[in-house]
């Protein structure tokens, strides 16, 4: 089997039909099923020539094009494997991946190249491959060649290393095969019900390859995909005028940019995630565009997509529920994805276990604890196994992916997010049970003024962070409930640089010391 496999029948079967269109200064350039098939044989016989070999991995450092899609096609098409490393992460994520996994080859944008000067670790990769000329680099691609069928590989053979946020320490590699990604497009396609011939603009660039898979036209969003929050609403407006785009999926930020525009387009299906979705937030597209039906999708790195969650088959309950603290609704596990809510253990490594072990740690519906999941489109393990102890769960051949996240199942098998385990407080005295912050933070987000909101504890306090302004009486009544000691108002609350909507808990706690010690 290869990935391009799929790519290779619609290229025979639909060859004139549009595979990607994407802005190109004042004009829009395109490419074909047809064409597009025709570059990735090109791009695969110029990295064979150039002494690349099946197996071999290459890294990508490339803003989100054409041209990267095509050579990370190629390199699938090849039997080699891509690696990609989210430099919003930081400059030292690159000497990190690249002792983990070293790479054969570096394919570049020209301006991602000067990374070489300062980087002993890019150096020292034999051959750099760049989009456009660059010095001392090869322009790709150089060979043409005569379409020819993809490389037969196992479905184990690596074809993507990407690395997690580390949000909860150093970051991981996960290694998807060509197996996992074709069981993964399984899954996606169904939860986002893509069909052929649809047109979606493109910001996540996993999804672009389902959306490959399935014959649909991806219009790359016109935006620096890489700080979702900074789209420009009138450009995307442009876009949609322009093409006709149905769809899109795109993080929180995305979409919350565009409607503090005014310019949030008459999409006529949205999925959303990445990051906590917020009720407030859906209901305002809803009462914006009533027309536009609101699907969020939970999943992560690991585990892409576990459920999703159409807005309109939200009960008043539901809703009601989410406005009084009871978390977030994430709807059903999708028919591949098996959930258990486990007893939290706050990361610590467990044994491997019999079945009957793992059912003692199993809670009861309602019970809140940690969500672990299991099935074919869930990463078994990480690269040389760094950060399989902590998260991975051995129950006898079934290996279950512990995702961090708290939550608990309703009576109807629902999902409800609380928010990560590590980031739960203690009760104080008088109360049973730990506070989690996103059924404190949604609640809050529906007080008019309140722009965001982060829940965290410094030293035995909780303290509540809220950016946007509220009104005394209603932050009052949210202090009492929640028996929280202090709350600051600010005008910015740090959140993630890749999806620009988790709130980044271990910054804010030091912004909040900071602020508590200049108010002492």
């Amino acid at each position: 089997m290869n990935l391009v496999d799929r790519l290779a029948e619609l290229a025979q079967a639909h060859p004139e039909r549009l595979a990607f269109i994407q802005e190109q200064g004042s004009k829009s350039v395109s490419i074909t099923y047809g064409k597009l098939y025709e570059e990735v044989c090109a791009g695969a016989e110029s990295f064979r020539k150039a002494g690349l070999k099946q197996g071999d991995t290459i890294l990508f450092l490339h803003h989100i094009n054409i041209q990267l899609y095509a050579a990370l096609l190629a390199t699938f098409h090849a039997g080699m494997t891509a690696m990609f490393v989210d430099l919003a992460a930081g400059d030292h994520l690159i000497d990190h991946s690249l002792q983990l996994h070293p790479a054969q080859a570096y394919f570049a944008s020209p301006k991602a190249h000067l990374l070489r000067f300062h980087s002993a670790s890019l150096r020292k990769i034999p051959r750099h491959f760049s989009s456009k000329w660059a010095p001392f680099t090869t322009a790709w691609p150089k060979y043409r060649a005569a379409v020819h069928s993809p490389a037969q590989l196992s479905p184990d053979t690596p074809a993507l290393i990407t690395f997690t946020s580390g949000s909860t320490g150093k970051p991981k590699a996960a290694c998807r095969t060509h197996g996992f990604l074709t069981a993964q497009h399984q899954a996606l396609s169904e939860e986002l019900e893509m069909q052929e011939a649809q047109v979606d603009l493109t910001t996540l660039p996993i999804f672009a390859l389902a959306n490959l898979a399935s014959g649909m036209t991806s219009v790359i969003a016109d935006s620096d995909l890489s700080a979702p929050a900074s789209v420009d609403g009138t450009r995307i407006q442009q876009q949609m005028q322009r093409y006709p785009i149905t769809r899109c999926a795109a993080s929180p930020a995305f979409f919350r940019a565009m409607l503090d525009q005014n310019a949030f387009p008459d999409f006529k299906t949205v999925y959303t995630g990445g990051a906590p979705v917020f009720p407030s937030m859906l209901e305002r597209i809803s009462q914006q565009h009533p027309s536009t039906q609101l699907v969020t999708v939970y999943g992560s790195t690991e585990a892409e997509p576990i459920s999703h969650c159409n807005w309109s088959h939200c009960r008043d309950e539901d809703l009601e529920a989410m406005k009084n603290g009871h978390g977030l609704l994430v709807g059903q596990p999708n028919a591949y994805t098996k959930i258990a809510i486990i007893k939290d253990h706050n990361g610590k490594p467990l044994p491997k276990l019999s079945p009957e072990g793992f059912e003692a740690i199993t809670l009861a519906t309602g019970s809140p604890g940690e969500i672990v999941v299991t099935g074919d489109h869930v990463l078994k393990g990480y690269l040389n196994g760094l950060g399989d102890d902590e998260t991975k769960i051995h129950v006898e051949d079934t290996v279950w992916h512990r995702t961090g996240d708290a939550g608990y199942l309703d009576e109807d098998g629902r999902i409800w997010l609380l928010g990560r385990c590590s980031a739960k407080l203690a009760p104080k005295a008088g109360e049973t049970s730990p506070v989690y912050p996103f059924g404190v933070e949604a609640q809050a987000m529906y007080l008019p003024g309140v722009e965001r909101a982060a829940l965290v504890d410094h030293e035995g306090k909780r303290l509540l962070a809220i950016q946007g302004k509220a009104s005394d009486p209603s932050l009052s009544s949210l202090q009492a409930q929640w028996n929280i000691d202090q709350i600051f108002p600010m005008g910015t609350i740090p959140v993630d640089k890749r999806h620009n909507a988790k709130i980044e808990y271990p910054a804010l706690r030091i912004l909040l010391a900071e602020l508590g010690d200049n108010a002492g």
